[in-house]
């Protein structure tokens, strides 16, 4: 039987490096994959899904108003699998679309992607994969004091943590820093008590 799996990590968890080598593995041997992602990640063009390696594959952009359900019916291409990358951009009811093929297609449907945003809070379509997928597993990394890394820290041209704004801003290691909880609440605490003597 087709599973829901969630595979999810901070940012530079080699997340999207995982999931293009699972499709190498898939085609490998002679099995069709439908890689897929969402359309709002624009960075390295809107159907190339790009590791931080150098991997590269070309994907199909999934749009917000798309029912990735009806779309895989319609496809003219049989799949064996789906990928998703960046599976945290979905909606809610986009991941309920992948469930259902996993459950009525019996086609497996591997979803990678963050947990949660800056500030901690889980993404409504990672808190719909954690809700309803059959096997979740971590990606890990590491912060710089050693601990494993769970935040996503959003950093700003100086090198600040950034504890306001919108959910969704795209960017890499010039945007983020993956950090543990405990240096993420000791630099935010450092930078106010800085800001507060200035």
């Amino acid at each position: 039987m087709a599973k829901l799996y969630f595979k999810y990590g901070a940012m530079g968890s080699s997340k999207t490096a995982q999931a293009l080598i699972t499709k190498f593995n898939y085609e490998e041997r002679g099995m069709k994959v439908w890689l897929i992602k969402p359309s709002v990640d624009e960075r390295d063009g809107v159907f190339t899904v790009k590791s931080r390696i150098g991997l590269t594959a070309e994907g199909t952009a999934i749009s917000e108003t798309c029912n990735i359900y009806e779309e895989m019916k319609n496809r003219p291409e049989h799949a064996d699998v789906i990928i998703a990358d960046e599976a945290q951009f979905f909606s809610r009811e986009q991941i309920d679309e992948l469930r259902d093929i996993v459950d009525e297609l019996n086609v497996p449907v591997l979803c990678f992607g963050l947990r949660t945003d800056f500030l901690t809070h889980v993404f409504p379509g990672s808190g719909r994969l954690l809700e309803i997928a059959d096997e979740f597993s971590e990606i890990k990394t590491m912060c710089e004091c050693g601990r494993k890394a769970t935040v996503n820290a959003r950093i700003d041209g100086n090198g600040k943590i950034v504890t306001d704004g919108a959910q969704i801003f795209l960017g890499g290691n010039d945007s983020y820093v993956a950090m543990c909880y405990s240096c993420w609440k000791k630099k935010i605490k450092e930078q106010n008590k800085s800001e507060n003597l200035g």
